[in-house]
Parts: C-alpha cells; structure tokens; sequence
C-alpha cells in the first residue's frame, strides 16, 4: 500500500497567522504540495496559556521547545500585560491566499486558548456563539461556507460533537489515532467523521529520548506507515524557526516515494456507511501536558 501524509497546519497566534503561513505558502508552492489548514480567526490570548503552569509536563515542554523563541515575547503577554489581537481580522488577504493556492481550509478557533483551557468548563451558549463567529468570518472573507474543522489542542466533548454534527461538515479532525472513524463519545454516536492526527507532533517529541533537529526527521520517515498519516504541523513552529526541518521533511518525503494530499482528498470514498466506528476518550499522552481526545482501539 502507498504511503500517503496529510498535512494539517494549525495556526494558533497572530504571529503564526502574519509570519509563518505565508512562509509556509512559500515552502508549499515550492514543493507543489497541498494541504489543509485550520485557523483560528479571533482573539490571540496566548498569554493566559500560564494558567497551564500547574499541569504535569508543561513547563517541561515550554523548555523543551523554546517557547520564548518560537512564539516570541510580545505573543507570550498577548491577553494579560498587552491587549488581546485578533487573529485574521487585521490581515485577511493572507487567509484568501491560501484558499487562491489551492489549499484545503477550515475552522480551528474563534478563541483558541478559551477552548482549549476551559472547554470542559464552558458554557454551552459561548462554545456556540464562539464557534459561529470563526464560521461566519471563514464565509464572509472566504464567500464559502465551512466544510471541516479541527479543535484546538484535540479537545472535544459530547457537546462540541454535536454542535460540528449540526454544521454538516465532510468531517472534522479533534482527534489522535490510527484511522478514520465515527465518533462515539460518553455513549453517543455522532455523525461528522473523525480523521485523526496518527503522527506526534513536533513539539511532543522534540528534545525527548534523543530526538533533536538532527534526526526527528530520520523519526518521522520511519513512522510513517503504509496508508494514510496525519501530521499536524503548526505555523507558529513548523512555519517558524523549524521551517528548515519542514523543508527537510518535504524533500524526503518525496524523494521517498511518500505523496501529499489534503485530509479532504483522503476522505474521497469514505463514508459514514463505510468507517468503522470508534469511541473517543479523554487522556493524556506522551510529550504534551493535559488530556487529549483519544480513539480506542
């Protein structure tokens, strides 16, 4: 079976949205691969990202990945000491762009740090107005409606899964896992197919058990496996001071045999009737501080 990767580029911040897409629109173009990004559209309140201070793994991770250096001070304050910008407002000839290139885009966030530091807390009325505004801003810049979504750090609940059911969307990807699946979570079955992230992401495995800039890309080659992958990449990071290993990672991909598609062209010839269902469940993981939504398998 061919070897396949998906990439799915999550922009977090202002400075992922301003810097590192179009750097990576660039990088993209260059190589003629396509991909699928999800944005986030409102407020950057990276800042408030220091109430995770007290979660096993956090600061360890923040030194494992030079967070000062890959999102940059001003970023750090953004939503406590400096007002909170927003995201794709300011600028939205860059989120045009990438729909002109040919990219697959979707909604991630309105308010990336509110979701996924108080979703489980959230009241079901904000989620909702929250998430109707990112839709309403992808329509009004973009003149099409939302066809997917991805939630921010794969954190969902029974009442977000509803609320992506009733957009309709082709599919979403909140998840980590092996393959496509239907949802099902606390007992319900939901609708929209779920494409899970198989890969781990840079910041996981970073500076951890010997993996440094010198060979995560040996790791990455070796776990990508017959089929499809999904590998979140993000714009803050990927698009930023790793960009090199990105460009690195595309050229031996290709001169590997591996090809590129957008997780919308994987999903061709899927369908509800056709996909196995799943039941998602909350937990941590390797290398990133706070659960995730999970399949199980």
């Amino acid at each position: 079976m061919k070897r396949t990767i998906a990439l799915k580029v999550d922009v977090d911040t202002l400075k992922g949205y301003l810097e590192g897409v179009p750097a990576m629109l660039s990088l993209f173009k260059r190589h003629n691969v396509r991909v699928s990004f999800f944005f986030s559209f409102g407020p950057d309140n990276s800042g408030k990202a220091i109430r995770r201070i007290f979660r096993k793994g956090f600061i360890k991770k923040m030194m494992r990945t030079n967070a000062p250096g890959t999102y940059g001070l001003k970023t750090m304050m953004y939503g406590t000491i400096l007002p909170a910008p927003l995201i794709v407002p300011g600028n939205p000839d860059i989120f045009r762009r990438t729909f002109d290139q040919g990219h697959e885009c979707g909604i991630h966030a309105w308010d990336h740090v509110a979701w996924q530091d108080t979703l489980d807390s959230m009241p079901e009325k904000k989620m909702r107005d929250d998430f109707s505004r990112a839709c309403e801003m992808f329509t009004n810049i973009s003149g099409m409606e939302p066809r997917c979504c991805a939630a921010p750090a794969w954190k969902v609940t029974p009442a977000s899964l509803t609320m992506q059911d009733e957009y309709g969307f082709a599919y979403c990807s909140d998840t980590r896992g092996t393959h496509p699946f239907m949802p099902i979570m606390e007992g319900t079955a939901f609708k929209t197919p779920q494409i899970p992230t198989t890969l781990p992401t840079m910041d996981e495995i970073l500076g951890s058990e010997g993996i440094d800039q010198n060979n995560i890309n040996d790791h990455y080659l070796e776990a990508v496996k017959p089929g499809l992958n999904v590998h979140t990449i993000h714009a803050e990071m990927e698009g930023g001071s790793m960009i090199h290993l990105l460009d690195e990672l595309l050229s031996r991909c290709l001169e590997s045999g591996i090809s590129f598609l957008t997780i919308g062209e994987a999903m061709k010839g899927l369908t509800p009737a056709t996909l196995p269902a799943s039941t998602i469940t909350n937990r941590e993981i390797s290398g990133r501080a706070g659960a995730v939504a999970v399949q199980s398998l």
